[in-house]
């Protein structure tokens, strides 16, 4: 068996990609993910005002979905009036979850080109979403891990007093 992800990410998202490298641990990591074993971090960065966590349930696709969330820090913006930076944890794992969780409440993350307020899209720059970190206890050895991917330098740009 050749090594492969055992999960997905949007095209655009930085950041983690559990890979496994034998069939035993992919099956056993697949089943983690779904039995929902492994937490998922990730980091985005949002346009507009809004409360300083929560947890979001609106259905995906006709189907449950839930993803909580936390505002790390806001700055204002010119042109988006806020930017905030958020921790959010996905609970369930629909395509495009978290993107359109936060399109649906009103504040898209910043760069989405697919799910953007209208005069609100920074095109060109990338989409600020990023997979920080995955928990879980390894399927063969029991040993409980967590793996940390740092934000990109252009996340930093914007919140330099976090980083």
């Amino acid at each position: 068996i050749k090594p492969q992800p055992v999960h997905r990410l949007d095209y655009a998202t930085t950041g983690l990609l559990l890979v496994g490298k034998t069939g035993i641990v992919i099956t056993a990591l697949n089943k983690l993910f779904e039995l929902k074993k492994i937490q998922k971090t990730y980091y985005a960065v949002t346009i507009g005002a809004m409360e300083l966590n929560g947890i979001i349930n609106d259905p995906i696709d006709g189907k449950p979905a839930s993803s909580s969330f936390e505002v790390v820090q806001s700055v204002p913006s010119e042109r988006f009036k806020f930017l905030n930076l958020l921790k959010l944890s996905p609970h369930t794992g629909r395509r495009h979850q978290l993107r359109k969780h936060l399109w649906i409440k009103g504040n898209p993350i910043l760069g989405d080109a697919t799910y953007f307020k209208e005069g609100l899209q920074l095109k060109g720059k990338g989409l600020y979403l990023h997979a920080s970190s995955l928990q879980f206890t390894h399927p063969i050895t029991k040993e409980e891990l967590q793996i940390v991917s740092n934000v990109p330098a252009r996340f930093k740009k914007l919140f330099p007093s976090l980083f």
